[in-house]
């Protein structure tokens, strides 16, 4: 029998999605399960975005550009100079959804058996792609007791090695919800300049910050246009996590070149996910304001919650619309599953991501969830009764 590689046999399971077997089974018992495992908004995608479809005149879905359609890239440059970010149509290309854009990105800038350090907990996928890449992430730490901000950059040069090629942040945070200060992002400017790596930016939630925080992007950063990489979606900022459209963005022109000969492997990104995303732009600024209002009501009543109940710590995010909380289970694995398989209130019960799976080592998290604050008010209510009702009779309750 042919044998499966051994990328196919060890590229690891999303711990956002390794659970579905169990809620769907939940699901058939008619227990009405509360889902905040995965980042799936319930906000409607802008009106704008909707009638652009519905209006497609053409005979043909032919390719596109390999790098996106240029209205849309011209379109997306003008969004971002206007944000303070000044940018051509030509620095920017058009992904199949932010994670090519991320999978690009290390492909451009590492050779197989290259490193790349990361904060941790980190999105899990970025160990996906970086299999599938030939990369290997080196880890450093952050901790729930400093509410998991950026780790000292003593503890990142401890890691740099002649295979580093360089620092990998998602700002805001995912699963985290954290949101690097201005004087955080100065820091890897500096240590990115002292060893001549490259920083790769996520900076999918920069819509999402907080109690007037404010964003600060790594293409506003002076000196690094040959350093940065920034890549960004539209499955957040507008809701439209199916239309597949993310985008790679770098002012180094050996990058773009790069990340074009890529795209032009896979020929193009999705056609009606681009004319779809190109119509949200022009979606008025009072969508944002409304959705940026309801995520932090939602933040404020999800993580208050969980702070009152007996045991849990969660800190409150800046950003991004994730929080990682401590519960004090014996293991959140074997707790989540259970929740699925053995808890119910009312017909109800919930579904979390166990934090293990953001870590390098299990461990680091076996006693954390990521929760995903996508539902709405009444709904997270509902969510918090039961996971505030479970974790008082969990028989691996610490």
């Amino acid at each position: 029998m042919p044998k499966i590689s051994q990328t196919g046999l060890h590229v690891p399971a999303s711990p956002i999605r390794k659970l579905v077997p169990y809620a769907e089974q939940a699901k058939r018992r008619g227990v009405h399960v509360y889902h905040l495992n995965i980042g799936q908004p319930d906000i409607p995608t802008p009106d704008e975005a909707l009638a652009a479809i519905r209006e497609i005149d053409v005979r043909t879905i032919a390719y596109t550009h390999s790098a996106g359609i240029g209205s849309y890239r011209e379109a997306l440059a003008r969004f971002y100079t206007e944000r303070g970010l000044p940018l051509t149509g030509e620095q920017i290309i058009v992904t199949t959804g932010g994670s090519e854009a991320i999978l690009m990105a290390m492909m451009a800038t590492c050779n197989r058996g290259d490193q790349i350090i990361v904060p941790e907990p980190y999105y899990a996928n970025y160990n996906g792609f970086a299999m599938e890449a030939g990369v290997e992430i080196v880890p450093v730490r952050s901790f729930i007791e400093d509410d998991f901000a950026l780790p000292l950059i003593e503890e990142f040069e401890k890691r740099i090695t002649p295979k580093t090629r360089g620092i990998l942040i998602c700002n805001p945070n995912n699963p985290t919800g954290y949101l690097y200060s201005e004087e955080e992002i100065l820091q890897l400017r500096e240590i990115v300049l002292r060893h001549d790596l490259f920083l790769l930016a996520d900076e999918v939630y920069s819509d999402f910050c907080y109690n007037g925080a404010r964003h600060h992007s790594v293409l506003a950063l002076e000196g690094l246009d040959e350093h940065v990489i920034m890549m960004d979606s539209i499955s957040k900022r507008f809701s439209m996590c199916g239309a597949r459209i993310g985008a790679l963005a770098s002012r180094n022109p050996a990058v773009i070149d790069a990340a074009l000969r890529m795209g032009q492997a896979r020929l193009c990104a999705p056609y009606v996910g681009q004319v779809a995303a190109e119509a949200a732009l022009r979606a008025p600024k009072s969508y944002f304001t409304t959705v940026h209002d309801e995520y932090e009501a939602r933040r404020n009543f999800m993580v208050g919650a969980l702070n009152r109940m007996e045991g849990v710590r969660c800190p409150m995010p800046r950003g991004a619309f994730y929080a990682i909380a401590e519960l004090p289970v014996d293991d959140a694995d074997r707790f989540a599953q259970w929740l699925l398989e053995n808890f119910e209130l009312e017909g109800r019960t919930v579904m979390v991501a166990p934090a293990s799976g953001f870590y390098s080592d299990p461990a680091a998290g076996r006693r954390q969830v990521r929760l995903a604050y996508v539902l709405n008010i009444d709904e997270l209510r509902g969510a918090m009764e039961v996971l505030e009702r479970a974790l008082k009779v969990y028989p691996g309750r610490c």
